[in-house]
């Protein structure tokens, strides 16, 4: 298994702002993907799941991972525009494909720069 890269130094909050900072720059929007195949496998135990009504524990792994990930390249690429900060973070998740095989998060924000306010 693969080692999960560091997070990009940029703050990414859902408010509109960062308490004790004042937005000195906007940005743009911002967005970032991960695209999870669930895979037969996965769909015949979640079917077998949703009978016994049972959690299913290797999905939530894995959606974890996808909204990890897509807040991550969201990160990475207000870092690289300049932003040290992303406001009104959004994560959405939107089955795809034939009977929903496949699941999309992104994840969306105003990438911004933000000062201190002066004491």
């Amino acid at each position: 298994m693969a080692a999960t890269p560091s997070p990009p130094q940029v703050l990414a909050v859902t408010t509109p702002g960062v308490e004790g900072y004042r937005i000195a720059r906007y940005l743009g929007i911002v967005a970032g993907e991960a695209i999870l195949g669930t895979g037969f496998g996965a769909d015949v135990l979640a079917g077998v799941t949703d009978v016994t009504r049972s959690r299913v524990a290797e999905w939530e792994g894995e959606i974890q991972r996808a909204r990890s990930t897509a807040l991550s390249e969201m990160s990475r690429r207000a870092q690289a525009w300049g932003a040290n900060a992303v406001v009104g973070v959004s994560v959405d998740t939107e089955a795809m494909g034939p009977q929903g095989s496949i699941l999309l998060v992104t994840a969306t924000g105003t990438a911004v720069v933000v000062e201190p306010i002066p004491r």
